[in-house]
């Protein structure tokens, strides 16, 4: 019986899935010892930073995470971050496989004059700060005007949209973390855009969102009927249309005809307009986004040479993400530079977003995960000696392990029951390892 030692970077999907794909592929010959390390007190990555809180549904693949972890061959560590707390050559020298599930944390910059404006940020700031992240809550976000513009045509950004475009009631029985929810409350936006570079039919929207536009209750949703109607004619002479397009086309025909009801609060989508320049006022905010305006030539979409502006006091750009830098990591182009998943000559793989990039959704992680699983498998020698990580972590660090983890989540579920409300999330460091203690 061979017995081997596994870590885990990043307990979020990918770093769960990973982990139950390697208790999957237990044998009477093998076994796996698994930890798995995560910077934050808090774990589930982006199910819980991540996923829109008005999307509960999506939130239930926790479930799964936590039948893995109770496994007893699982451990976890908390508020452990690797390249500061423990080095990556600690992991790679006692464990027989280190998998980097770290994800993609850093915002995609625009590369256009006047993005650093107060005033414009990123989805990767916006999204962290309403979903409770502890290094986003004393992030300040301006709502005082009443026009925001989002600049990206994937789900991400619809999800920024949509939350500063609804009414704050629509989220008071969900997890959005309390500083959010009374600033949302508070906000001045009313007029929100979701502006893309190229064709409708270009759009990275998935159809079941676009189909719940429709039925937000406070909202009036717009596009314009002709672009709908341009795009589908453009899908139909390339030949036949696939079924995800055919779907996504259907749900913009659907929200260009749904009747308006009038509704102080608006989203408004801009498609074949790529962003140029974000111009501020004397106080160095943002006062408009200058647009130029494309056209799609066959399968190239390009500069018409024409512009026009949108003034408004805050831009969300939710373009994509690339993989926040480790100590003794190499990365090539926003992820760990890889092999599917190998890191050659040595024995760290990488699964998830760090490995791809930001693509998929939350179940891609688990065949990505599966399919890194059977090539560590392949690789595999004699196990190492075992020897007990804990050594390495400084003296006096608090660990966040599962038992302490069980006490931060049930403490967050117990707060939010009177109010109606699955948790009431806790932002604050400090107070999330001091709930990891009682």
């Amino acid at each position: 019986m061979a017995h081997y030692s596994i870590a885990i970077v990043g307990a979020g999907p990918a770093g769960y899935f990973t982990a139950q794909a390697l208790q999957n592929a237990q044998s009477e010959d093998r076994t796996f010892a698994i930890d798995l390390f995560e910077r934050l007190p808090t774990m589930w990555g982006l199910v819980r930073s991540g996923v829109a809180p008005d999307h509960p549904k999506i939130k239930t693949v926790a479930k799964v995470f936590e039948k893995v972890a109770a496994e007893p061959n699982f451990r976890l560590f908390g508020n452990i971050e690797i390249g500061k707390d423990i080095d990556i050559e600690d992991l790679t020298s006692r464990y027989d496989a280190v998998v980097m599930c770290t994800g993609s944390a850093i915002g995609r910059k625009l590369g256009i004059p006047g993005e650093d404006l107060i005033g414009s940020i990123s989805a990767a700031e916006f999204v962290p700060w309403y979903n409770g992240h502890p290094d986003y809550a004393d992030l300040e976000i301006d709502l005082s005007g009443d026009t925001a513009v989002v600049i990206g045509a994937g789900n991400v950004a619809m999800d920024c949209a949509r939350i500063l475009a609804i009414n704050p009631s629509e989220l008071d029985t969900t997890d959005t973390a309390e500083h959010a929810l009374a600033h949302l409350h508070a906000s001045n936006i009313r007029k929100v855009y979701i502006a893309g570079r190229r064709g409708v039919e270009h759009a990275a929207f998935t159809a079941p969102e676009l189909r719940d536009l429709p039925k937000l209750e406070h909202t009036d949703v717009h596009i314009d009927s002709q672009q709908v109607s341009e795009a589908h004619a453009r899908a139909e002479a390339a030949g036949e249309i696939e079924k995800h397009l055919a779907s996504n086309l259907e749900a913009w025909r659907l929200i260009a005809e749904h009747p308006k009801s009038g509704h102080d609060r608006s989203m408004e989508f801009r498609f074949l307009s790529a962003p140029k320049e974000i111009k501020g006022d004397e106080n160095g905010k943002v006062r408009e986004v200058i647009f130029g305006i494309n056209r799609v030539e066959g399968s190239k979409v390009v500069d018409t040479g024409e512009t026009y502006s949108i003034p408004c006091s805050l831009v969300i750009s939710a373009i994509g993400y690339q993989a926040a830098p480790i100590n003794g990591v190499y990365f090539h182009n926003g992820i760990i530079e890889n092999e599917n998943g190998r890191v050659l000559g040595t024995n760290i793989y990488t699964v998830g977003w760090a490995k791809r990039g930001p693509s998929g959704v939350i179940g891609t992680n688990k065949s990505d995960a599966s399919d890194v699983v059977d090539l560590i498998l392949e690789d595999l020698k004699e196990p190492k000696e075992t020897m007990d990580i804990s050594m390495l972590i400084p003296s006096g660090h608090q660990i966040i392990d599962q038992a302490a983890w069980a006490k931060i989540n049930n403490a967050e579920i117990a707060a939010g029951e009177p109010l109606g409300k699955p948790r009431i999330k806790e932002a604050s460091w400090p107070k999330l390892l001091s709930l990891g203690l009682n």
